[in-house]
């Protein structure tokens, strides 16, 4: 069976990581969270006080950026593979509200997006990859086999994060959920550097009131339709 590239765009907390999960483990293909890397060189950026409540060095965090070093590495117990900053575990540290507050922003810086996409691109070189983000279709992989786009209201996003992190124990309100939810789609879809758009011949899914099981099976059946062709 052939192996396909599986770009998957789209806003925040619209699900991609977890369909992207799913469907690497059905079909036995790597699965790369390039959201997690810019979480990764968020959290460098605010451990080193770079990035502040107030104020973002730019330019300190892109003379530093030689010293940020990224991988995953597979857990068997979790059944997928967890970001490694400068070889420590940050997975838990990097799905705060405090990253997400600030994400957006390293992403828009051109010199971190250049990094990380000569990374990502050299990680689908033999393809039989899945990986989602905010520019996999249009820069990293335009000519992936399967491009998604997903979408959701910023209300249901919202409901769904701000769930999300009140399981894991965090201490949040709704109202600022959304409301960084609504900045995020603002920074990511008006910055220069590759602005969060359905790439051309994406498929969108909008999972505003779509079920996982249905979601699930609705995007396996156009990869099979991808494969098969």
């Amino acid at each position: 069976m052939k192996k396909i590239i599986i770009a998957i765009d789209g806003f925040s907390s619209t699900g991609k990581s977890t369909i992207a999960k799913q469907l690497a483990k059905q079909l036995a293909y790597i699965y790369v969270d390039t959201g997690a890397m810019y979480r990764a060189v968020t959290l460098y950026a605010m451990r080193k006080g770079y990035i502040t409540d107030d104020d973002f060095s730019e330019n300190d965090l892109v003379a530093d950026l030689h010293n940020i070093h990224l991988n995953f590495i597979y857990n068997d117990a979790l059944g997928f593979a967890e970001m490694y900053l400068n070889d420590e575990n940050v997975e838990k540290e990097i799905r705060t509200l405090a990253v997400s507050d600030h994400v957006s922003k390293v992403a828009a810086v051109p010199e971190v997006r250049y990094q990380l996409v000569k990374q990502q691109q050299k990680m689908g070189e033999d393809k039989g990859i899945v990986m989602d983000g905010r520019d996999i279709g249009t820069v990293v992989f335009p000519e992936a086999e399967l491009k998604l786009f997903m979408t959701a209201s910023p209300e249901k996003r919202a409901i769904r994060r701000y769930k999300e992190l009140i399981e894991k124990g965090d201490d949040v309100k709704y109202e600022d959920v959304l409301r960084n939810v609504q900045n995020r789609d603002y920074i990511d879809s008006h910055r220069e550097d590759s602005p969060l758009r359905q790439a051309e011949g994406a498929i969108a899914i909008d999972n505003s009131d779509m079920g996982l099981k249905e979601q699930f099976e609705r995007i396996l059946n156009l990869v099979k339709r991808t494969i098969n062709v």
